[in-house]
């Protein structure tokens, strides 16, 4: 319930949010200038102090519309449960609105040349506020640039307003347009919303009704468009389905007297005369209520002319039972029976009756547009697709000028092949007697092949005969080798002991002959003599030695 309370009243709290701005460039507010609004919110439902939570809000001095409406629903809205009457939500709605209407009210009443009074802007803006829609579209704006060349920098950014389709605005106007007397053209105002743009801002809103429609500036057609204004006020703002004179019959007089009546959903009340402010009573309706045409004329009094009693039906309630009812003609009564079945119906609903009408209407355009995007995209998928079969087409065009071509070359080719196979087949014929030949010199050849290798064979045999005939003659050329190398160490060692020792003779010789020579120089003398003689032996011992010596030098 608290989202569809915070739902209702989006578009007059965006008016509101956006003549709280500075700049108007910028879709932001600073907190300090949400508190009042946000205070007078939470006084309207009971809720004191609930600005001060904007301090600790955010980490900015400053909201977004999406942020501020976060806060809305967090802090004040979410109080409101489903068990809240729909009543108590409709009358906060009406005073919340009072108060957007208050903030920004200087924007729309201030304006030149003005033909509605202030009262009839005020109704026109609860009536776009309920029939407006919130929407996000992409703007351009300029950023100062303190760079030395001058030139500004341009940065898109999504702004968030309220507009009203155009179909609304058609609504809207040809009511007023109807209420002057005046004929409605469709076909000027479609070109009208085309140039605009398809929607409408309230101020635009305000200056196409003014301009366009009401520019008669007199007193009798000011009158007639301010009470135009008040039916659509009450028709879309206090849900009036019905209004008009209707004969009832009264509770202990069986008497039916002329009543003003305005029929909304849940309720009837009847006046005595349009100037009556008060109601003279009110008709409480639910679903256990109906409406049906009247089968007995009993209880007419006399003044009851006899045309009306056709006209005649009965409303049943539990309250006040069977009440009778008599409208001035029979379209009349059925379009009394038709508008007491909807307030019946929508008696217990939390949602307005126009405020139903208008989202299904709202539903409706966007399963339109979707479907015209739909289409839209399966255009541009078959204009695609036109374009590449095109392409397509072309290309296999020039692949079949290209077969074509490939064609007469593939005859040209065929001919010269089948040139070919001819002389092939004459080629092979020489080839099968070539191959003929081949296998006869080849059978040959096998046979001198077969006897080679007998040959190579018995060759085989033969050489690893004669390899082991060479091995066991290496082995004893090895073995002689080896003995003649041990003969020449031994010879060489005997040579080099009989040159030690004919050193050894030599020297011995010579010292023989040195003592020799001495001793014929000096007399011998005893000792000399003994000297001598060992000499001697020792000479004799020596040649001894020699004469066992065998004398190989020559051998």
């Amino acid at each position: 319930m608290s989202q569809l309370l915070l739902k209702n009243l989006s578009n007059s709290i965006w008016h509101a949010f956006n003549a709280l701005k500075v700049d108007q460039q910028k879709d932001v507010v600073a907190k300090s200038k949400l508190k009042v609004l946000t205070a007078n919110i939470g006084t309207i439902m009971d809720l004191y102090g609930v600005e001060k939570g904007l301090d600790h809000y955010k980490s900015t001095s400053y909201l977004t519309f999406k942020q501020y409406i976060l806060y809305l629903q967090k802090e004040i809205f979410s109080t409101i449960t489903d068990s809240t009457p729909a009543k108590t939500c409709r009358l906060y709605e009406n005073k919340i609105e009072d108060i957007c209407w208050i903030l920004c009210r200087k924007m729309f009443v201030e304006r030149q040349n003005p033909i509605f009074n202030d009262d009839c802007v005020y109704k026109l803006f609860r009536i776009f506020c309920l029939l407006g829609e919130i929407q996000s579209i992409q703007k351009t704006i300029t950023l100062n640039n303190d760079d030395d060349d001058g030139n500004d920098d341009d940065d898109i950014v999504m702004m968030i307003i309220v507009t009203m389709h155009s179909d609304e605005v058609a609504k809207i106007a040809s009511h007023i347009v109807s209420s002057v007397g005046l004929e409605w053209d469709s076909v000027d105002f479609t070109l009208l919303s085309s140039s605009i743009g398809g929607t409408f801002k309230f101020s635009t809103f305000l200056a196409v009704l003014e301009s366009k429609y009401c520019g008669d500036n007199n007193e009798i057609n000011n009158i007639a468009i301010t009470e135009s204004i008040q039916d659509l006020y009450q028709i879309y703002i206090e849900d009036v389905l019905k209004k008009g004179y209707l004969m009832k019959k009264g509770f202990i007089l069986p008497t039916f007297k002329y009543f003003w009546f305005v029929l909304k959903p849940g309720e009837l009340l009847y006046y005595k005369d349009l100037q009556q402010k008060e109601p003279s009573g009110i008709i409480n309706l639910n679903l256990n209520c109906w409406a049906d045409i009247a089968l007995t004329t009993s209880h007419l009094s006399s003044s009851t002319s006899t045309s009306t009693v056709g006209c005649r039906f009965v409303l049943s309630t539990p309250e006040h039972k069977n009440i009778d009812l008599i409208a001035d003609d029979h379209k009349g009564r059925l379009q009394w029976l038709a508008a007491l079945k909807i307030a019946i119906q929508y008696a217990n609903e939390k949602i307005t009756y126009q405020r139903t009408i208008v989202n299904k209407r709202k539903s409706l355009r966007l399963a339109i547009k979707k479907q015209q995007t739909d289409i839209t995209h399966e255009l541009n998928y078959e204009r695609q697709a036109r374009i590449a079969a095109e392409i397509k087409t072309s290309k296999l065009e020039e692949i079949t000028r290209e077969e074509h071509e490939r064609v007469k070359e593939l005859e040209i080719i065929r001919k010269n092949l089948e040139i070919l196979l001819v002389e092939e087949k004459q080629a092979l014929k020489d080839e099968e007697i070539v191959r003929a030949l081949q296998a006869r010199v080849l059978t040959e050849e096998w046979e001198k092949l077969e006897q080679l290798e007998k040959l190579q064979y018995q060759q085989q045999k033969l050489l690893e005969i004669e390899k082991l005939k060479t091995r066991e003659y290496e082995n004893k050329q090895a073995d002689n080798d080896k003995q003649l190398n041990d003969a020449k160490k031994r010879l060489a060692q005997l040579e080099y002991e009989r040159d030690k020792l004919d050193n050894e003779l030599d020297l011995a010789r010579k010292k023989i002959q040195h003592n020799y020579i001495f001793n014929l120089q000096n007399i011998p003398t005893t000792s000399t003599i003994e000297q001598q003689q060992q000499q001697d032996k020792r000479h004799a011992r020596m040649r001894r030695t020699q004469s066992l010596i065998p004398m190989t030098k020559n051998n």
